[in-house]
């Protein structure tokens, strides 16, 4: 059994992984800044941390101890340039630090189709797609034992474990629960450290399509 640290416990994607890991008998830690979730995460199995990755709150402190962390986190729909910046960016970038300080190598990171194609300039969404490219040539960059998963359109559809994985995928969508089984099977395949993906879904076995 692992320790695993998620930060944006309370995104969909976070809680479905958060209710994977913990079925299965690994302790989960959902890093919330907002005490009013911390219920939805109990429900998911989850302890929750308050942790504010915009705030001075000491992050090393909510994942000591932790096996890996997962960066779950987003600015969401509605905010502005200048909370990707602090959240998708910063956010991601205090995760980094955290995790080298306390020495947990393990760090998989919840990106975005079209990063490496971000627009320059003036809109929102780009400045989004900017935001995460820079995290995720961060993380790269960092020494960890990174994974960087890409999701293509995401949806709330069931999820049936069936994807493409690539490099550069074509344009499509993904329901949120795939993207959390592919999130567990990268914690679990160390044939994923070191890579950066894009996903979508597909045919094939979540398994069968993990690079490596």
């Amino acid at each position: 059994m692992s320790t695993i640290a998620i930060a944006g416990g309370h995104g969909k994607i976070a809680l479905i992984l958060g209710r994977l890991l913990a079925g299965r008998g690994d302790t989960v830690r959902g890093l919330i800044r907002d005490p009013t979730q911390a219920d939805d995460l109990r429900a998911a199995g989850v302890e929750p941390v308050i942790c504010d990755l915009e705030g001075e709150d000491d992050v090393a402190a909510a994942v000591r101890g932790a096996d890996a962390v997962v960066f779950a986190a987003g600015a969401g729909p509605g905010s502005g340039e200048a909370r990707k910046s602090t959240m998708d960016l910063g956010g991601a970038l205090k995760l980094i630090e955290a995790a080298k300080a306390e020495g947990i190598s393990r760090y998989l990171m919840v990106s975005a189709m079209g990063v490496d194609d971000a627009p320059e300039g003036g809109d929102v969404f780009g400045a989004y797609l900017r935001a995460k490219g820079a995290a995720d040539a961060a993380l790269r960059e960092s020494g960890l034992d990174y994974t960087v998963i890409r999701p293509g359109g995401l949806t709330e559809d069931p999820g049936t474990g069936l994807v493409t994985i690539a490099e550069h995928a074509e344009s499509g969508q993904i329901p949120r629960a795939d993207v959390a089984s592919v999130l567990l099977a990268c914690l679990d395949t160390p044939s994923t450290i070191g890579q950066s993906f894009d996903v979508i879904g597909g045919e094939t076995p979540i398994a069968d399509a993990l690079p490596g």
